[in-house]
């Protein structure tokens, strides 16, 4: 069973990224100064002592805290909870900013994986993307990584893009591999409104490209050794994000930070997408209970290796039973090649992923 997990974002960036919905503002250093003294005090009054078996820094762009406000923030995270021995521990970077002397500062901190935004090893899809850094920066930025002694780094690659191919795919995944890191993930791009792509009138690729795109995708990084095990995340064998499990498995984590989610103790929360409503102190808004059935389903579909009728009658008993039965014998009227059943689970395939959001109805249908 995972441990729970905890999540910090981060919302400082160097500049917003057209096509990116996250919360994020500009990085300076008197607000930075004031969100690692909010946190500390935060997690002061909030601490459980609970063990735990994740800590994740996402953002925005957690390096730009620099290493010694992240090495303090992790460093308070494991005085106010049981931080567990061989804990895995995530530093969200981009490939500029960085160096060989700040990954060895986090190493040194306690931080042993990192998740790095690549998206395109292509020059002009980075153009697009409003990107700040070269391919050549994130292979530099791995090198450094690797001399400092990480040994768990992972890439992002965006697929889907305008003028997308299968070709340029191949370039960036022919170049993430050939950085030999344990993780890629890769996210279909989808334009979500308020973003300068939408004002712009971006588009993403045609729907039937894009599927094309990512079953390309699924297909091509199992070529390099990454087998798909979640929607969009792919790995070395033994090399799957364990923070990405906690989520996908339904177990508790806690989130800090402006926009954090958490679900805890049969609770969802979270905080307002506000820095300043963060400073002054504000506490997280309610977002209903978490933690049933349906939701647990849903989540666990997410996976490469589904949901588990053993693991629905462990945690919801003769209801999870007869819940996963149900959901069953309607996959089994489902159209041929979209989902897998062995009679101890239901699993998508990737064409499944593709239209899981219409397989979920049809499973979870009252």
């Amino acid at each position: 069973m995972l441990m729970m997990g905890l999540y910090f974002h981060v919302p400082f960036c160097d500049g917003k990224c057209p096509y990116c919905d996250f919360y994020s503002l500009r990085a300076e250093e008197e607000q930075m100064d004031r969100y690692l003294r909010r946190m500390e005090e935060l997690l002061s009054d909030s601490g459980t002592g609970e063990p735990v078996g994740t800590v994740y820094f996402g953002g925005g762009t957690p390096n730009l805290l620099g290493a010694d406000r992240l090495a303090a923030l992790l460093n308070q995270a494991s005085r106010a909870f049981s931080v567990q021995p061989g804990a895995e521990i995530t530093a969200e970077a981009n490939p500029t900013h960085v160096d060989r002397a700040f990954f060895e500062a986090l190493a040194k901190a306690g931080f042993n994986r990192l998740s790095m935004g690549l998206q395109s090893a292509n020059e002009e899809e980075l153009r697009l993307l409003g990107r700040r850094h070269t391919p050549q920066d994130a292979a530099e930025a791995v090198e450094a990584a690797r001399a400092a002694g990480f040994r768990n780094i992972s890439l992002d690659l965006m697929l889907g893009l305008p003028g997308g191919s299968e070709d340029k795919l191949r370039r960036s995944i022919e170049f993430a591999a050939a950085l030999d890191v344990e993780h890629i993930s890769s996210y279909l791009l989808k334009v979500e409104e308020g973003t300068p792509f939408a004002a712009g009138g971006i588009q993403a690729l045609e729907e039937d490209e894009a599927a094309d795109q990512y079953l390309f995708c699924v297909e091509e990084l199992e070529k390099h050794g990454y087998l798909q095990y979640e929607i969009s995340n792919f790995a070395k064998p033994g090399r799957e994000s364990r923070h990405n499990l906690v989520y996908w498995h339904g177990e508790e984590y806690l989130g800090f930070g402006p926009g954090a989610h958490s679900f805890y103790r049969g609770k969802r929360f979270y905080y307002p997408r506000s820095l300043a409503a963060f400073l002054k102190g504000e506490q997280p808004l309610p977002d209903g209970e978490g933690g049933g059935l349906e939701e647990f389903a849903m989540l666990n579909l997410r996976l490469t290796e589904g949901l588990r009728k053993s693991d629905c009658e462990k945690r919801f008993g003769a209801a999870g039973r007869a819940a996963f039965e149900k959901m069953e014998e309607r996959a089994a009227l489902c159209p041929a090649g979209l989902v897998k059943l062995d009679g101890k689970r239901i699993a998508f395939t990737p064409e499944g992923f593709l239209v899981s959001n219409a397989l979920l109805l049809r499973l979870l249908e009252e």
